[in-house]
């Protein structure tokens, strides 16, 4: 084979290799999910209690609702698919699923390689103690023992405001943090507003929240430039939002109201 045409050849293998990233990234619509009848969800199945496997041995949880969900407004069935924090973005971008409704932060390094909705949940980061605890900003930390999990985005958080005095007290997980405080063994623990909720029930009306450290809203993620089916994603969250049914799921997951810096958020 002369030098002329290898490098014909290499062109078309080129051309052939840029068409099928761009064919593996198309954009999806509605319409052709609906004549498909069945729109693939790519969730978290170990994020409790956004994204669980039930007893049944079926994915559960927040999303999975929100994911039931949009399948009956757009009339369509719903098959979720598990996917792992690393592979969920690949799996969209793939075309192993349509979209993901999968606790996914909404950041500007991701929004790069998905589009993503308005808001639909979040996460609170913050300084959980005592009701009747004198804590309102980050000097009346000075001399607390404030538990926090190991390496945690509330031990990033914690360590930042604390004054030099503050006694951080390092677990290995929530769980242990949690029972740390209801124990007396630290006075204030840094805490999302998920285990904020499971340390209400756990003791109804002895705990609150004293300082709010960080949010991070979560969006629906679509594939690049899939602009009408986005649009469809958001008209559904403003759906049920408006009507109450997103404020449900979340009071059935996490036995507190719809976040304020959710519900009122708009893309």
């Amino acid at each position: 084979m002369n030098i002329s045409r290898r490098m014909m050849m290499a062109a078309i293998g080129a051309g052939l290799m840029v068409g099928a990233m761009a064919s593996t990234a198309a954009a999806q619509t509605v319409e052709s999910i609906k004549s498909a009848g069945t729109v693939k969800i790519g969730m978290l199945v170990d994020f409790p209690p956004f994204g669980i496997m039930n007893t049944a041995n079926e994915p559960d949880g927040y999303d999975a609702d929100v994911a039931k969900l949009l399948g009956k407004e757009w009339g369509v069935k719903v098959q979720i698919v598990p996917v792992t924090g690393p592979n969920r973005i690949p799996y969209l971008q793939s075309n192993q699923v349509d979209l993901l409704v999968a606790s996914l932060g909404i950041t500007e390094e991701r929004a790069k390689s998905v589009d993503f909705s308005q808001p639909y949940a979040g996460i609170s980061i913050g300084v959980f103690g005592a009701s009747d605890a004198k804590v309102s900003k980050p000097e009346d930390l000075s001399g607390k023992t404030i538990g926090v999990a190991r390496a945690s985005t509330q031990d990033t958080a914690v360590t930042k405001i604390a004054p030099k005095d503050a006694k951080i007290q390092r677990f290995d997980d929530d769980a242990s943090a949690v029972q740390a405080l209801l124990s007396g063994q630290v006075e204030l623990i840094g805490v999302s507003n998920v285990v904020a909720a499971q340390i209400e029930k756990a003791a109804p009306g002895h705990f609150e929240q004293k300082l709010q450290l960080s949010q991070q809203v979560q969006g629906i993620a679509v594939r690049k430039g899939s602009t009408e089916l986005l649009a469809a994603v958001n008209a559904f969250i403003d759906k049920v939002k408006a009507d109450g049914e997103l404020n449900d799921i979340h009071q059935k997951w996490l036995d507190a109201p719809l976040p304020d810096f959710v519900a009122t958020a708009k893309k």
